[in-house]
């Protein structure tokens, strides 16, 4: 009689004669983002941190480049990834029904934990002499592409500064990627994105030959936004992390978290583990990437409007970071 393969295996796995087998790995995929932003190397930070414990986990974590916090919830919801990183307005807004998800909650969406604040970030030419959002007026400006957190951070900027983005700028709607390149060709004035820094993106635009500089946003406008919407922060953007920018102070904005969320489909012990390694290792974690410096235990728990997983609770119980 023929023996299966996984007959053979299981066989082989048996342990010291007590039946007990070694259960087939379990594999995870992070939806993150473009290659040039933040998601990325952070996605491939907390992949590192749990594959060193592959075998003790038996676990094993791939990270896959995406669309960003819009296509990650739903290949959540869809089961097409256990893990993605989410602008904390979007998780908001998928839990909530809002927005991209208006009249449909995603209710099977579930917070794990944030990571890096992100800035909306507004670079535009300086020989456009833009100074303040008002002065957009007018201007071509990127807003990202549909879909993107940055175009829902700039629609929402625009509309608190009585800004008609149908009237009164000229729309362009492109990755960061390719921004860079088009304000330094001269196509577009200015251009938004909502990103951790340093930025590959922002380094490529401040590195041309054309001046840029970053635009401010008022502390009133900053102030509705946050009254209006509470998954907004104040921010500022570091100068020092682009030498050539003509600005010579950290620039004020406003701002979200990078939060990492996943599906109340995913196992609890799954969700654990990467929950416990990655906040056993935070020291680790905030030398593997500039953006990630801030990193504390305390704050990687804010910005988290979604339910949390109980994977992710029950490390946070075990470790007194919040209460029973």
């Amino acid at each position: 009689m023929k023996r299966t393969a996984i007959g053979v295996l299981t066989l082989a796995l048996a342990v010291f004669g007590f039946g007990e087998v070694l259960a087939a790995p379990q594999y995870v995929t992070m939806g993150t983002g473009g290659v040039t932003g933040v998601y990325y190397p952070t996605g491939g930070a907390i992949s590192k941190l749990v594959n060193q414990k592959r075998n003790e986990y038996n676990l094993r974590m791939t990270v896959e480049s995406t669309g960003g916090s819009v296509f990650n919830v739903n290949a959540l919801m869809n089961g097409d990834i256990e893990m993605g990183v989410v602008q904390s307005d979007l998780q908001y807004q998928a839990y909530k029904g809002l927005g991209e998800w208006e009249g449909k909650p995603q209710t099977k969406l579930r917070a794990m934990f944030a990571i890096h604040p992100e800035a909306v970030t507004i670079l535009s030419a300086a020989d456009k002499n833009i100074k303040s959002v008002a002065d957009m007026k007018g201007k071509i400006v990127n807003i990202g592409a549909p879909g993107t957190g940055q175009r829902v951070n700039a629609t929402d900027l625009f509309a608190t500064a009585g800004i008609d983005i149908d009237k009164d700028i000229k729309v362009e709607g492109i990755k960061p990627a390719e921004a860079a390149g088009m304000l330094q060709d001269g196509r577009i004035d200015a251009y938004f994105y909502t990103v951790g820094h340093p930025n590959g993106s922002i380094k490529e635009a401040v590195a041309g030959t054309r001046k840029v500089a970053f635009v401010p946003v008022s502390a009133e406008l900053v102030q509705k936004l946050v009254a209006a919407q509470p998954y907004y922060a104040p921010a500022d953007i570091p100068v020092a992390q682009y030498p050539g920018v003509t600005n010579t102070e950290n620039v004020p904005t406003f701002g979200v978290k990078a939060t990492i969320c996943t599906s109340s489909d995913v196992p609890e012990d799954v969700v654990y583990k990467i929950t416990k390694e990655v906040f056993e290792n935070v020291e680790e974690l905030r030398k593997l990437h500039p953006a990630l410096e801030v990193l504390t235990q305390e704050n990687m728990l804010q910005g988290l409007s979604a339910p949390l997983h109980p994977g992710a609770a029950k490390y946070f119980k075990e470790a007194g970071l919040i209460k029973e």
